[in-house]
């Protein structure tokens, strides 16, 4: 029946799935933009209020707006604009998640493909993904007695564990039958390895990849702000000490936005390895 309508109108049956195609797009447009205007008016609402404490979207606006005309502005040392306070983050974020990435998928695959590896490993992952990222930073910088490698320290530590922990799970997760077939073809560890096994895994690794992603860049906020120097964490922490509000609510949207950029950024690239995954 749907093929003869198809066949009968296929002019009228093409402009309805367009219509339909655009509908879709634009609530996916229309629905975020209709929720901040919400969530704006509301803000600007509760700053009205005698208590609030706490500048409105208006009076935020007003407050920074030479923050957010001049992000590029470079004074020398710590004074410079949100797009290098930003970019000094995300290069600390850069290198300790790198650095995680690789040694946590490497890890993940030796525990999970060796049980005896897993069994005297996951207690201790088990015990050390549960202490919180700022506990770190006094034995980072007691190790590295610098404060720019303490923080990029203090993010692979944080990363590395769901990177490590998902790998795990997915190397175990690997079907029966592929092992079999493996096994009547004869595959060489190599092959194996590159045709199998982390072709079946990367999913997993992908999950831990964007978790790690959002824990680094919550990470090295928090860091930042104990450590000092040019970040937007200590940004946040020096507008604070000088109570300067507007200035901490516009660094928390940036905050905000890279790291949904950041967690976007991980999604495309698994879209673009595993096309048939939902990410």
């Amino acid at each position: 029946m749907v093929a003869r309508i198809r066949q009968s109108s296929p002019s009228a049956y093409g402009m309805s799935h367009l219509v339909t195609l655009f509908q879709g797009r634009f609530r996916k447009i229309l629905a975020p933009l209709a929720a901040i205007a919400i969530f704006t008016i509301l803000w600007e609402l509760f700053s009205l209020t005698p208590d609030a404490g706490l500048p409105g979207p208006i009076t935020t606006l007003q407050e920074t707006w030479y923050l957010i005309a001049n992000p590029f502005f470079d004074n020398g040392s710590m004074d410079k604009g949100l797009f290098w306070q930003v970019l000094a983050s995300l290069q600390r974020v850069a290198i300790g998640y790198a650095a995680a990435a690789i040694i946590g998928i490497a890890l993940g695959m030796l525990v999970g493909a060796n049980r005896f590896m897993y069994d005297a490993l996951d207690p201790l992952f088990q015990v050390l993904r549960t202490i919180p990222p700022l506990a770190w930073l006094p034995i980072s910088l007691a190790i590295f007695r610098d404060s720019n490698p303490s923080a990029i320290f203090v993010i692979f530590i944080t990363a590395i564990w769901p990177i490590i922990i998902n790998t795990t799970v997915g190397v175990q997760q690997v079907p029966q039958d592929y092992k079999n077939v493996a096994r009547v073809l004869r595959l060489s560890r190599k092959d194996y390895f590159f045709e199998v096994l982390f072709p079946a895994t990367v999913p997993y690794i992908f999950t831990g990849l964007r978790i790690g992603i959002g824990l680094s860049w919550l990470a090295i906020i928090a860091a930042e702000m104990l450590i000092g120097g040019v970040g937007i964490g200590f940004f946040i922490w020096d507008a604070w000490n000088s109570s300067r509000m507007s200035e901490i609510v516009l660094s928390l949207i940036y905050v905000g936005v890279v790291g949904l950029l950041l967690d976007r950024m991980i999604a495309f690239i698994e879209h673009r390895i595993v096309p048939n995954e939902r990410t």
